[in-house]
């Protein structure tokens, strides 16, 4: 099954997703917070493991979108962390957060989510929730061939179990 959760930029959907799985076994996956200066970063859930996500130096092996400089590396690391995770420990929860402009490009997180999606589609026990920012939705159910999904805001989280 695959979830979509959506809303504005900057809207909470992280936050929300962080406070719904906090005490919770059965959720992993990658979350991208910004931390105190308002960097993002990637945090693996289940092992609380963060990594850096944004570049400091033009030196480093990037992949740029409007103003932000992302490390090519720490993408690899999510990708095949999600595709790793999906493969042995069949949580019944598993996050990308998030599918945007990187993804319809084929890059980012695009690996793990191809992979993942069509992975989920026919699993009824284990659901995936991918982090979409409002705008993108139609774009992304279109790049991925996504024709089955129930569409989430933050406030229906409380409906996942």
């Amino acid at each position: 099954m695959i979830y979509i959760l959506t809303g504005a930029i900057r809207s909470g959907k992280t936050t929300a997703l962080l406070n719904w799985s906090k005490n919770r076994s059965n959720v992993d996956g990658v979350l991208c917070p910004d931390d105190a200066n308002g960097k993002r970063y990637f945090l693996k859930l289940k092992s609380k493991t963060i990594f850096k996500l944004e570049a400091e130096a033009e030196t480093e092996a990037i992949v740029a979108i409007g103003n932000f400089k992302f490390l090519r590396s720490a993408f690899n690391e999510a990708n095949d962390y999600l595709i790793l995770e999906a493969s042995k420990t069949k949580p019944k929860y598993l996050i990308i957060d998030e599918i945007g402009k990187l993804e319809l490009k084929n890059e980012g997180l695009h690996v793990s989510t191809k992979a993942l999606i069509s992975q989920f589609k026919s699993k009824d026990n284990t659901r995936l929730i991918l982090v979409v920012r409002d705008y993108l939705l139609d774009a992304v159910l279109e790049h991925y061939g996504i024709t089955e999904c129930s569409i989430l805001n933050t406030e229906d989280l409380k409906i996942l179990f």
